[in-house]
């Protein structure tokens, strides 16, 4: 049965409720995640707002990706509840009982949420302009010429509008990324995903994505996860910073807070080493 946790109509915190405005768009609630007897999150309770920025950062290992991840539908939860635009996620309600979601409801519910991935995923067979269409077509029913003029707005905006009759193999890193994250934006998602979007470009690509979604943080109301390692980018985009470690929300803030006042060891001494090393 839904938990009375599970329920709940208020934002964990009043404060940010009365900031922010409105209900959370995403709600974990008591979320922990294993794989075998590795436990990689812990009790997670988390809230994202229609059109807040949230950045985590945190070591390797420390639950960053699989909390994206179970948002995204691609890790089932092993306890607890994600809410998404008012709709559980992973779990329906069938005469009045709470059973595991099936694929129809899963993909229901995922249908407003957006993800980029680190290794852009694209179809190698079709061009540019396909890639961007093909969710609109198939998955929001759009006519083609429609579905066509929306794609190439949309490249546009990612600079890349002289490239639509392209195939991947053509494209540098940075430019196959910026498709990606045009064939997820096109399709009008509440909330977007970002996991580690730069981490498999050349260090000489990444500036032109993160310009990309820098771009997009400042337009509309779309809540955006970015799970990331480039603490000057989750300093100058983010709204708030989660850090996470051994699978634990340990420390939450506003970048100056997290940046300027950190106030846990474990999120000192993350930040000491990365001044240190850059990782």
């Amino acid at each position: 049965m839904r938990t009375a946790e599970a329920t709940e109509a208020v934002p964990q915190s009043r404060e940010q409720h009365l900031t922010l405005k409105g209900l959370p768009i995403v709600k974990y609630r008591a979320v922990s995640k294993s794989f075998g007897s590795t436990q990689v999150l812990k009790d997670i309770h988390l809230d994202i707002f229609s059109g807040e920025k949230v950045a985590v950062i945190g070591p390797s290992g420390s639950g960053k990706t699989t909390l994206a991840r179970m948002l995204m539908t691609l890790e089932r939860p092993t306890s607890g509840t994600i809410e998404v635009n008012g709709e559980l996620l992973w779990h329906r309600e069938v005469k009045g009982q709470w059973l595991p979601a099936n694929e129809k409801h899963l993909h229901k519910v995922r249908s407003s949420i957006g993800m980029v991935f680190q290794h852009f995923n694209l179809f190698p067979h079709m061009t540019i302009l396909r890639n961007v269409t093909e969710g609109l077509i198939h998955v929001l029913g759009m006519g083609r010429a429609e579905a066509e003029e929306r794609a190439v707005l949309m490249l546009e905006k990612v600079g890349l509008a002289d490239k639509i009759g392209e195939y991947p193999s053509r494209l540098s890193g940075g430019q196959k990324q910026r498709v990606a994250i045009a064939r997820a934006v096109v399709m009008q998602p509440k909330v977007m995903l970002f996991d580690e979007a730069t981490s498999a470009l050349d260090p000489e690509l990444v500036g032109e994505v993160l310009t990309v979604i820098k771009d997009l943080a400042a337009q509309g109301d779309m809540a955006m996860l970015l799970i990331t390692h480039e603490m000057d980018f989750a300093r100058e985009i983010a709204d708030r910073i989660l850090f996470t470690d051994g699978g634990s929300i340990i420390e939450q803030g506003t970048p100056e807070q997290i940046f300027e006042n950190p106030q846990s060891p474990r999120l000192q001494a993350f930040l000491s080493r990365f001044r240190q090393t850059g990782r």
